[in-house]
């Protein structure tokens, strides 16, 4: 079965849902985690898990009559594929085009400038302790 990463946000949605719960839930699992308020029908959750077995980013076992579906790719993962994307469609593979974006286009506040200034000074760290090994 061949592994089509692109999600709707659809998907998204349940995929987020799954790692969250761990293990292998049901349809059932999925529904009465999340969607209690009846927000969505147990039909419409079922074929968005079918639908992302058949797109090769779960797999199921069925016990007894109930299909349990466990994560083939792990979020992080999906994550870093999807933001790659974005880097090379949108900003012509420039992930400084992307931070430049991000960076205007939001109003950030003082608390959250100082938290990207420290990711930005714990990488560096990290780039210059590989290149003293």
């Amino acid at each position: 079965m061949a592994q089509k990463r692109k999600l709707t946000p659809a998907e998204w949605e349940i995929m987020e849902i799954i790692w969250e719960l761990g293990g292998s839930p049901s349809v059932r699992n999925v529904l009465e985690n999340r969607y209690r308020d009846g927000k969505k029908a147990y039909t419409t959750v079922q074929t968005i898990m079918n639908h992302l077995y058949e797109k090769g980013m779960l797999n199921r076992k069925k016990i007894g009559l109930v299909n349990f579906y466990t994560p083939v790719v792990p979020r992080h993962l999906l994550v870093k594929t999807e933001v790659s994307t974005i880097v090379s469609r949108i900003f012509d593979g420039s992930v400084p085009a992307l931070a430049n974006y991000l960076i205007d286009s939001e109003n950030l506040s003082l608390e959250e400038i100082n938290d990207i200034k420290n990711l930005l000074d714990k990488k560096e760290q990290q780039l210059l302790g590989q290149d003293n090994d």
